[in-house]
């Protein structure tokens, strides 16, 4: 393992480990009308990640370490691989006005974005500010 490894974790092993975040895994375009309809009823927060971008990585796991939501949070959580869907990203690119970017960090509520950060803007309290 190479120092990079070490500092932004390997890139094979990263689905092995557990997270503390319910994350739902967002697979297909149609998903991301299925989002924007719950941010209606709860916040939807979607976080796009690139799996070959050691920042990307870097950010997530900080991202789930610094996790502390109760489990019974109003906040729906969907994470987007980009490498597998770049045409979700694109979809939500278009449909909510949003450059893309990665990693990127996108909150909805009531079908509009109200928050959206990339790289080391990316923190659990930009959900809390609307919880």
């Amino acid at each position: 393992m190479g120092i990079f490894d070490k500092m932004f974790g390997g890139g094979e092993n990263e689905s092995n480990n557990q997270s503390k975040v319910n994350w739902r895994p967002l697979t297909d375009i149609s998903e991301v009308e299925v989002a924007e309809m719950e941010s209606q009823q709860q916040l939807v927060a979607i976080l796009k990640h690139s799996t070959r971008c050691g920042i990307s990585r870097m950010v997530l796991r900080q991202f789930e370490n610094s996790y502390d939501l109760p489990e019974d949070a109003e906040v729906k959580l969907y994470f987007l691989d980009l490498l597998s869907h770049r045409d979700i990203s694109n979809e939500i690119a278009d449909r909510f006005k949003v450059r893309h970017e990665s990693p990127q960090l996108i909150i909805l509520q009531q079908k509009q974005v109200v928050h959206h950060s990339s790289h080391q803007d990316i923190d659990v309290n930009n959900i809390k500010e609307f919880l």
